[in-house]
């Protein structure tokens, strides 16, 4: 330890605390995911049932759903999640006036800091039976009311959109960053060979970028599971749960609520398990194929 940065070692003791306090401190309780819990016995108390609960949720028809459902709208996540930013950022690294670029790129990251709270409030208003989409903009095109918060497919299409439009612009950073490392010689000889800014894109920008894409895309695989519990829990209801109840929420509404403690700490292992598992993947996937690592 080097004793010149004394220091900087002695600032990180409160974050080391909180880590310890609410990441490490806490899995004491996965105990509880091989127990038939009860509050009044305590976890010494209460008897083992072994693998009871990771064999009830792999029989549950219900929690099957919730595995796939947390699949398919975090895999669609993640696949239009980093389109959509490839091509913003190569449509805004077009832009040649500065003022007009900067004012696009401060208009596109604001929503990264918005919290679902707000967000979900927002949608709610829009686009609910009464909301203003149904009530006003779709009878001028006199289509009929659309059930997005209450139809499953649609409530999926609204979750996966609304997450592209408020995570994109921030998104993008990376990939400004890698153009940025593009060398104008590149351009400079295509222009002259006569290669238009299209083919210069096809041909020059997307290859430079495809390193970029290989790691982002990949990494994004460790959080497969993660299909967002802010902006569903703030977003779903009842009528939606087979289509759009996530592994998160499923987790929240049976241990919270339903005060099933030892199931939602199976739910909860299970997904932390398959989750560890998916980062080293995808960690190996990024340094076969781009050559990224961190150790």
């Amino acid at each position: 330890m080097n004793k010149g940065h004394s220091v900087l070692y002695f600032m990180l003791i409160p974050g080391i605390v909180l880590v310890l306090i609410f990441n490490y401190l806490p899995m004491g309780g996965l105990v509880l995911a091989f127990q038939n819990y009860k509050p009044w016995l305590g976890i010494f108390g209460s008897d083992w049932v072994g693998m009871e609960h990771f064999r009830a949720l792999f029989s549950r028809e219900d929690s099957l759903q919730v595995i796939w459902n947390t699949f398919v709208i975090a895999g669609m996540k993640i696949i239009v999640g980093l389109v959509v930013p490839v091509l913003f950022a190569i449509l805004l690294n077009e832009i040649r006036q500065m003022g007009l670029k900067r004012a696009v790129q401060t208009l596109v990251y604001l929503p990264h800091f918005m919290s679902w709270v707000i967000l979900g409030g927002i949608l709610l208003d829009l686009l609910s039976s009464r909301g203003l989409f149904n009530d006003v903009i779709l009878p001028m095109f006199g289509i009929g009311p659309i059930p997005f918060l209450t139809d499953g497919d649609w409530f999926r299409f609204v979750v996966i959109a609304s997450d592209t439009w408020k995570e994109f612009g921030f998104s993008t950073i990376v990939f400004l960053a890698s153009l940025a490392g593009i060398n104008p010689a590149l351009y400079e000889a295509a222009e002259v060979d006569g290669a238009t800014r299209f083919k210069q894109t096809l041909h020059i920008t997307l290859p430079s970028m495809v390193p970029i894409i290989v790691v982002v895309g990949t990494l994004s695989l460790g959080s497969i599971l993660n299909a967002g519990f802010d902006q569903i829990f703030n977003l779903y209801n009842a009528l939606v749960y087979d289509k759009g109840d996530i592994i998160d929420t499923y987790v929240y509404r049976v241990g919270i609520l339903s005060s099933q403690f030892s199931f939602a700490s199976a739910v909860g292992l299970f997904k932390s398990v398959i989750g560890f598992i998916l980062i080293v993947i995808a960690y190996r996937l990024a340094y076969k194929f781009a050559n990224y690592r961190i150790f």
